[in-house]
């Protein structure tokens, strides 16, 4: 059920987040999933290291434009050094951000190898000396992580009592561990037990993809929300269903999308992104294989227009 969600004092219009992804969750994206529906939405995984030193990749993950938003504004942060994690919630590049989201859950053995994302959770010391340095930057602070990095080591409840300790807001709880990716059922008695355990506001993660998936990880966990994360690559207005409004044609949004990418990270970088986000909505459509190489072999934006007008004019 769609509800507002207080996040020590941060309201949010509902229960439906987006989640951050690397290499997806950019401003237009996350500016069109709140446009349909999204409660919240987090910009892509960013380097605290990055803003140390000034990487200007890293900072364009942080554009989040100009005047009002729709939304509160997330940001999710990475990083294994409580110092420098710490700088990164004082900078003046997070300042308008109303809470800062730390990576504990992320997979990928580039990170996990330098003791970041989810490696953390078996370090659970460090865990906490990063949190706590981040609540002391004085900014609302969440943790996302998984239920432990192997089935023999689900350390669910312990963490997120531990996150409460250090000073967190809220949790999310991806209910797979390290070693599943992205792959398996969720599970829904870890998510549970987190819940049990802290008086936060707790987000469940894993294996939505509809308004039924997220009812019923709603009743079966107890979650205050829940966050969504591939199912909204395929279908942004999966967010309109959450919600139960009428959801509006694609290919309107489409274009918006390709306007704000093209203006805001250049032809170059639309191209190459849009599609990759055509290639998602388009799956599913009859020929849509064939519908995919030839966006691949798209030369310019225009191009990638033209075709997906055809495609989802048949």
């Amino acid at each position: 059920m769609s509800q507002t969600l207080d996040i020590a004092g941060m309201v949010c219009p509902n229960n439906f987040f987006l989640a951050p992804m690397a290499g997806y969750t950019n401003y237009p994206f996350r500016t069109m999933c709140e446009s349909l529906g999204a409660g919240l939405t987090f910009t892509e995984m960013v380097s605290a290291k990055g803003l140390h030193y000034k990487n200007e990749e890293t900072r364009l993950l942080l554009y989040h434009g100009a005047g009002a938003h729709m939304r509160p504004l997330a940001v999710q942060l990475f990083g294994s050094d409580p110092d420098i994690m710490r700088e990164a919630c004082e900078s003046e590049e997070l300042k308008d951000f109303d809470l800062v989201d730390i990576n504990m859950g992320c997979p990928m053995p580039k990170v996990t190898r330098n003791g970041e994302g989810s490696a953390l959770m078996d370090n659970m010391s460090l865990a906490e000396k990063i949190i706590s340095a981040c609540v002391k930057s004085g900014k609302r602070i969440s943790v996302k992580f998984r239920t432990g990095v192997v089935p023999e080591r689900k350390v669910t409840r312990e963490f997120a009592k531990m996150c409460e300790g250090a000073g967190a807001s809220m949790i999310t709880v991806h209910g797979r561990t390290t070693d599943k990716i992205y792959a398996g059922p969720c599970d829904f008695a870890e998510i549970a037990a987190a819940k049990e355990a802290v008086g936060i506001p707790v987000v469940a993660n894993g294996g939505v993809w509809n308004k039924k998936d997220a009812d019923k990880i709603l009743k079966n966990t107890g979650a205050d929300a829940v966050m969504v994360a591939r199912a909204a690559l395929y279908n942004p207005r999966v967010f309109c269903e959450l919600t139960e409004q009428e959801p509006p044609p694609i290919l309107p949004l489409f274009r918006e999308q390709m306007a704000w990418t093209r203006t805001i990270y250049g032809d170059r970088f639309a191209l190459v992104y849009m599609r990759k986000m055509a290639a998602f909505y388009i799956k599913g459509l009859p020929g849509s294989a064939t519908h995919r190489r030839e966006l691949f072999e798209a030369e310019s934006c225009e191009d990638v227009l033209r075709l997906t007008e055809r495609i989802w004019a048949q």
